[in-house]
């Protein structure tokens, strides 16, 4: 029963994306073996130290501690009620007292140990929408046999007489007030178990939802959405892989480690492949066709900062501007509410900011570089300057070409994708913020 409290708990926190390893939950178990249920602030205490690792995870650990803990004591088992409980769980649910024999008796601490049977029959942990709330009610009233209490009921009412009414009438409000502490039950089970499943279907949603169809209402929600996935790639990429090179014998290193056996090449010592750091130089157009998801983007890119510490940003419409001081120095929505409205409200050229790009910035871009263009490359009819875009992605690492537009429109109208393209080592359409991930993922692996 006491493990089971704990797994209870561990299930909440993992539901709420804390990440509790199958280590750290034998640690947990362990922990509260030696110090008990009984002081709740020790147990607060404990259990925080094993199983949050991190401030965000340590907020939801305080939380959920609170909701889950907040029922109700049960009595600590004694080895007769031990005996008893196995007896019931031998013989099954029908042993445990229903809602009339509750009712009758009054007995606050039966009720609770009632209610906590009756949670863990209807599969109460498993709730994870709020609108289950009321079936799981339902099934909390079932499994505390409400049936022979409206039984009853009816049987009161049948004997049509001043007392069988007042006893329906009794009936009538026990079984509201059981209704309502079972409701309150499932929705404290919802806030503790579904709250955080809900968010991270939420979550899972959005980011497979179009950024153009996205509103501002969403931009809170998606700024914690591109925190994880920035966290998510952080962690895959931080540790640089080492590939030996087994072709090239280092032939100092392997002398010098092998100095103490007279020489004998016991210890091999290969030559490693120079792995170069990232950097990303973005270059995208802020008119209003394309300034959501430059939004998005650059957001996720300076989320990583860790893994990638040098990134350059420019943004244009009709001209090219440096941006990368102003989205570092201020808050980030800030900053881009600030960009789009002060550069995104030009006709869009891009000949004009490939020029500005060759006359100011030009330096920039080097070998290490990964050029990420984003934009419908719809320049109104001018000069693209192809020639200028085709010298950028000859000095880079490599290009990536990320457009709003489906393939279907590039090269209608004013667009100057198909021209562009020849140029990239990819032109891929993006609409969502998985896309984002997806590619920002795939140049980070390129520096392996």
């Amino acid at each position: 029963m006491a493990e089971q409290v704990l797994t209870d708990f561990i299930r909440a926190l993992r539901s709420a994306d804390v990440r509790v390893s199958t280590g750290e939950a034998i640690d947990a178990v362990n922990a509260v073996k030696l110090i008990g249920y009984g002081d709740r602030q020790l147990l607060f205490d404990t259990l925080g130290c094993v199983l949050a690792k991190s401030p965000a995870e340590k907020l939801a650990h305080d939380r959920l501690f609170e909701l889950y803990f907040s029922r109700t004591a049960t009595p600590e088992p004694t080895s007769e009620t031990e005996s008893d409980g196995e007896a019931r769980a031998s013989d099954g649910p029908a042993d445990l007292p229903d809602l009339l024999d509750l009712l009758q008796s009054g007995d606050e601490a039966q009720t609770a140990i009632a209610m906590e049977r009756a949670a863990q029959d209807a599969g109460l942990a498993n709730i994870r929408f709020s609108t289950q709330v009321p079936y799981f009610t339902q099934q909390m009233m079932q499994a505390m046999g409400v049936e022979r209490l409206e039984t009853e009921m009816l049987s009161a009412f049948r004997e049509r007489t001043s007392d069988g009414d007042a006893r329906a009438q009794e009936l009538i409000d026990g079984r509201r007030e059981m209704f309502t502490r079972a409701r309150q039950h499932a929705q404290q089970a919802f806030d503790t178990f579904g709250a955080g499943a809900t968010e991270l279907f939420r979550q899972d949603f959005l980011s497979e939802k179009s950024i153009s169809s996205l509103d501002r209402r969403d931009l809170e929600r998606m700024r914690v959405l591109v925190e994880k996935m920035a966290k998510r790639l952080a962690v895959k990429h931080s540790r640089r892989k080492r590939k030996k090179n087994r072709g090239q014998l280092d032939i100092r290193k392997t002398l010098r480690s092998n100095a103490g056996f007279d020489g004998v090449p016991f210890d091999l010592a290969w030559k490693q492949t120079k792995r170069d750091r990232p950097k990303i130089v973005a270059i995208c157009d802020v008119s209003g066709s394309v300034a959501r998801t430059v939004r998005f983007l650059l957001m996720l890119l300076y989320s990583l900062n860790e893994v990638v510490p040098d990134i350059e940003s420019f943004a244009f419409s009709g001209r090219l501007k440096d941006v990368s001081p102003i989205l570092e120095a201020q808050n980030f929505n800030a900053a881009m509410d600030e960009l789009i409205n002060s550069i995104g409200l030009s006709s869009t050229d891009y000949g004009q900011s490939l020029s500005d790009l060759r006359t100011d910035h030009w330096q920039v871009i080097d070998r290490r570089a990964t050029i990420i263009m984003l934009g419908d490359g719809r320049s109104n009819y001018g000069d693209p300057r192809v020639d200028l875009f085709k010298q950028a992605s000859a000095r880079a690492k490599q290009t990536i070409w990320l457009c709003p537009e489906p393939q279907s429109q590039w090269g209608t109208g004013d667009s100057e994708m198909l021209r562009y393209r020849p140029h990239c080592n990819r032109m891929v359409h993006v609409s969502t913020i998985k896309d984002l991930e997806r590619i920002i993922d795939q140049i980070l692996a390129s520096y392996h």
